[in-house]
Protein backbone atom coordinates (compact mmCIF):
# COMPACT_ATOMS: atom_id res chain seq x y z
CA UNK A 1 0.00 0.00 0.00
CA UNK A 2 1.25 3.41 -0.72
CA UNK A 3 2.07 5.45 2.16
CA UNK A 4 0.36 8.72 2.80
CA UNK A 5 2.27 11.70 4.28
CA UNK A 6 1.33 15.04 5.25
CA UNK A 7 3.16 18.28 6.29
CA UNK A 8 2.77 21.43 7.45
CA UNK A 9 5.77 24.00 8.32
CA UNK A 10 5.97 26.94 10.02
CA UNK A 11 9.16 29.53 10.26
CA UNK A 12 8.97 30.44 14.23
CA UNK A 13 11.45 33.34 15.83
CA UNK A 14 12.94 31.27 18.87
CA UNK A 15 16.06 28.88 18.69
CA UNK A 16 15.51 25.18 17.77
CA UNK A 17 16.68 24.28 21.31
CA UNK A 18 13.67 26.01 22.81
CA UNK A 19 11.59 24.36 20.29
CA UNK A 20 12.64 21.02 20.72
CA UNK A 21 12.54 21.31 24.97
CA UNK A 22 8.75 21.86 24.49
CA UNK A 23 8.11 19.02 22.06
CA UNK A 24 10.23 16.74 24.06
CA UNK A 25 8.07 16.98 26.52
CA UNK A 26 4.99 15.25 26.45
CA UNK A 27 2.86 17.10 28.64
CA UNK A 28 3.36 20.16 26.80
CA UNK A 29 1.58 18.38 23.81
CA UNK A 30 -1.26 19.48 25.17
CA UNK A 31 -0.64 23.14 25.52
CA UNK A 32 -0.27 22.77 21.61
CA UNK A 33 -2.46 20.50 20.76
CA UNK A 34 -4.19 21.49 17.39
CA UNK A 35 -7.07 18.68 17.33
CA UNK A 36 -8.14 19.24 20.52
CA UNK A 37 -7.40 15.51 21.21
CA UNK A 38 -4.83 15.48 23.96
CA UNK A 39 -5.83 15.49 27.86
CA UNK A 40 -2.28 14.90 29.20
CA UNK A 41 0.66 12.70 29.58
CA UNK A 42 0.74 10.11 32.36
CA UNK A 43 4.34 11.03 33.08
CA UNK A 44 6.49 14.60 32.91
CA UNK A 45 9.55 12.61 31.78
CA UNK A 46 11.21 14.68 28.83
CA UNK A 47 12.11 12.12 25.90
CA UNK A 48 15.74 11.78 25.61
CA UNK A 49 16.33 8.75 22.95
CA UNK A 50 14.65 6.53 20.59
CA UNK A 51 13.02 3.56 21.99
CA UNK A 52 11.48 5.28 24.48
CA UNK A 53 7.77 5.71 25.31
CA UNK A 54 5.33 8.41 26.76
CA UNK A 55 1.75 7.80 27.48
CA UNK A 56 -0.86 10.08 26.52
CA UNK A 57 -4.29 10.67 27.62
CA UNK A 58 -6.85 11.15 24.96
CA UNK A 59 -10.73 11.86 24.12
CA UNK A 60 -11.97 11.68 20.45
CA UNK A 61 -15.64 12.08 19.87
CA UNK A 62 -17.08 10.96 23.55
CA UNK A 63 -14.49 8.33 23.98
CA UNK A 64 -11.47 8.82 26.39
CA UNK A 65 -9.09 6.44 25.77
CA UNK A 66 -4.72 5.82 26.12
CA UNK A 67 -2.28 5.99 23.30
CA UNK A 68 1.08 4.49 24.02
CA UNK A 69 3.37 5.93 22.08
CA UNK A 70 6.57 4.08 21.14
CA UNK A 71 9.85 6.86 20.12
CA UNK A 72 11.70 5.72 16.60
CA UNK A 73 13.47 8.40 15.79
CA UNK A 74 15.49 11.24 17.97
CA UNK A 75 18.05 13.81 17.13
CA UNK A 76 18.42 16.49 19.62
CA UNK A 77 17.12 19.71 18.56
CA UNK A 78 16.22 18.25 15.22
CA UNK A 79 13.78 15.49 14.26
CA UNK A 80 11.55 13.78 16.77
CA UNK A 81 9.04 11.11 15.34
CA UNK A 82 6.62 8.52 17.23
CA UNK A 83 4.38 5.20 16.21
CA UNK A 84 1.22 5.27 18.30
CA UNK A 85 -0.21 2.28 19.65
CA UNK A 86 -3.28 1.60 21.67
CA UNK A 87 -3.00 1.98 25.38
CA UNK A 88 -6.21 -0.08 25.98
CA UNK A 89 -9.12 -2.19 24.53
CA UNK A 90 -10.98 0.62 23.50
CA UNK A 91 -8.92 1.80 20.82
CA UNK A 92 -7.07 -2.13 19.95
CA UNK A 93 -7.83 -3.84 17.37
CA UNK A 94 -11.02 -5.92 17.70
CA UNK A 95 -10.81 -4.60 21.35
CA UNK A 96 -8.60 -7.40 21.80
CA UNK A 97 -5.74 -6.27 24.51
CA UNK A 98 -3.13 -8.88 22.92
CA UNK A 99 -2.96 -5.28 20.71
CA UNK A 100 -2.25 -3.28 23.74
CA UNK A 101 0.70 -1.57 22.83
CA UNK A 102 1.51 -2.86 19.72
CA UNK A 103 2.26 0.16 17.02
CA UNK A 104 -1.09 0.82 14.66
CA UNK A 105 0.78 1.28 11.54
CA UNK A 106 1.39 4.97 11.34
CA UNK A 107 3.44 8.09 12.64
CA UNK A 108 3.92 11.46 14.03
CA UNK A 109 6.83 14.15 14.37
CA UNK A 110 8.41 16.68 14.07
CA UNK A 111 11.58 18.35 11.87
CA UNK A 112 13.08 21.31 13.30
CA UNK A 113 15.89 23.37 10.83
CA UNK A 114 17.02 26.34 12.00
CA UNK A 115 17.20 29.29 10.00
CA UNK A 116 18.84 32.18 11.17
CA UNK A 117 20.72 32.27 14.65
CA UNK A 118 17.11 32.46 16.22
CA UNK A 119 14.69 31.01 14.39
CA UNK A 120 13.32 27.66 12.78
CA UNK A 121 11.44 25.87 10.69
CA UNK A 122 9.57 23.95 12.19
CA UNK A 123 7.57 20.59 10.26
CA UNK A 124 5.13 18.45 11.50
CA UNK A 125 4.65 14.99 9.85
CA UNK A 126 2.00 12.65 9.85
CA UNK A 127 2.58 9.71 7.74
CA UNK A 128 -0.03 7.43 7.62
CA UNK A 129 1.65 4.53 6.84
CA UNK A 130 -0.47 1.54 5.88
CA UNK A 131 -3.74 2.73 7.58
CA UNK A 132 -3.88 5.93 4.56
CA UNK A 133 -6.84 4.70 2.95
CA UNK A 134 -8.75 4.11 6.24
CA UNK A 135 -7.92 7.46 7.83
CA UNK A 136 -8.36 9.60 4.97
CA UNK A 137 -11.54 8.20 2.99
CA UNK A 138 -13.41 10.81 4.98
CA UNK A 139 -10.96 13.96 3.65
CA UNK A 140 -8.67 13.65 6.45
CA UNK A 141 -11.42 14.59 9.41
CA UNK A 142 -11.21 11.55 11.85
CA UNK A 143 -9.15 13.72 14.07
CA UNK A 144 -11.64 15.24 15.44
CA UNK A 145 -14.71 15.07 13.32
CA UNK A 146 -14.68 18.25 11.96
CA UNK A 147 -11.24 19.65 11.60
CA UNK A 148 -8.60 18.14 8.94
CA UNK A 149 -5.66 16.55 9.86
CA UNK A 150 -3.65 19.88 8.00
CA UNK A 151 -5.92 22.07 9.95
CA UNK A 152 -4.97 20.84 12.85
CA UNK A 153 -1.15 20.27 11.79
CA UNK A 154 -1.94 24.27 10.85
CA UNK A 155 -3.31 25.06 15.11
CA UNK A 156 -0.65 23.38 16.60
CA UNK A 157 2.41 24.94 14.69
CA UNK A 158 0.66 28.52 15.36
CA UNK A 159 0.07 27.77 19.15
CA UNK A 160 3.62 26.43 19.38
CA UNK A 161 4.41 29.77 18.01
CA UNK A 162 2.71 31.45 20.04
CA UNK A 163 4.29 29.44 23.47
CA UNK A 164 7.91 30.45 22.17
CA UNK A 165 7.29 33.82 21.11
CA UNK A 166 5.68 35.25 24.61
Amino acid sequence: MERTRMEASRRIEAPAELIFSILSTPQRHVDIDGSGMLRGALSDRPISSAGETFTMKMHRMGDDYLMINHVVEFELNRRLFWEPAPGDTSRSINHDAANIGVPAGYRWGYLLSPDGPNATVVTEVFDAGTLADELFRDGGSWINGKNSVLESMATTLLELDNICTM
